[in-house]
């Protein structure tokens, strides 16, 4: 059965999205069978994949308030071993709708329950505030990987968003753990950016992940191509990172996955 990770902060614009778009597909890479949930109403982890939202049929939305099942709602990527189940800006109403149904929380847990089993791992991809969806998430999942930008604002709301996680664990799922905390956007050449993630490190101690995720054009540019940065520019710096971060998670899960001997061989032509 499937290990399922909810990527998720409070704080919008830590990288999120580009965290779990790009572990996923490099956890793909490495042979496991993955799935992204794309929970965030701006569908950015579905566009940034190639998923053309105003065409989707069956989304998150459709999954959890019971209109498709998750099989209905699968799309392959042009990633191989990576599926999706896409967003659009219909799952902005879906906090409304939720609010009316009972055990709301546990909504995306029971819809995705039959095909857990197909999957190595899941990735949620959760909105940038602590709401229905993201308690969805957070009940469906087995950990949180928490993406925090390496600048003074990334500690401000940690003990909120640490508190949200505590109450998930107390009340909704108590099999809930951090999976780590991951600092993003990282400048090694800036004395605060180098302090901020030193506490960061220090507050999560073996929590952190050893791997920090640069600042980088390539990044930034792959989702405009509608690819990851594995397909996009796999030996650029922000490629690299994500490969180290996801050789990471796996070991930590003590997980046995295929070495990638030739990172160039995994680029795509840009169309």
């Amino acid at each position: 059965m499937a290990k399922t990770i909810a990527i998720a902060n409070q704080k919008g614009g830590v990288g999120k999205t580009t965290t779990c778009v790009n572990l996923a597909a490099y956890f793909a890479a490495f042979g496991k069978k993955v799935l992204i949930i794309d929970n965030d109403p701006q569908g950015n982890a579905s566009s940034g994949l190639g998923i053309e939202k105003h065409k989707v049929k069956n989304s998150v939305y459709s999954l959890i308030i019971g209109d498709c099942t998750a099989e209905d709602a699968l799309l392959h990527t042009g990633v191989e071993n990576l599926d999706i189940i896409p967003s659009n800006i219909d799952l902005a109403g879906a906090e409304a709708e939720l609010v009316s149904l009972d055990k709301r929380e546990s909504s995306l847990k029971r819809a995705i329950a039959p095909i857990k089993n197909n999957y190595d791992y899941i990735f949620i991809d959760c909105p940038p505030f602590i709401g229905l969806l993201t308690l969805n998430a957070l009940t469906a999942a087995n950990s949180i990987l928490i993406p925090m930008q390496g600048e003074y604002f990334a500690l401000e709301g940690l003990s909120q968003l640490m508190n949200t996680i505590k109450l998930a664990k107390k009340i909704l799922n108590p099999s809930l753990e951090i999976e780590g905390v991951v600092v993003t956007m990282f400048n090694s050449r800036t004395n605060l950016v180098n302090s901020v993630a030193e506490e960061i490190t220090h507050y999560f101690g073996k929590k952190a992940f050893a791997t920090r995720i640069p600042r980088s054009v390539r990044l930034a540019e792959a989702p405009s191509f509608g690819m990851p940065i594995s397909q996009f520019d796999p030996t650029s710096a922000g490629g690299i990172a994500y490969k180290n971060l996801a050789e990471e998670v796996l070991n930590r899960n003590r997980d046995v996955y295929v070495p990638i001997k030739n990172l160039s061989a995994l680029k795509k032509k840009v169309q």
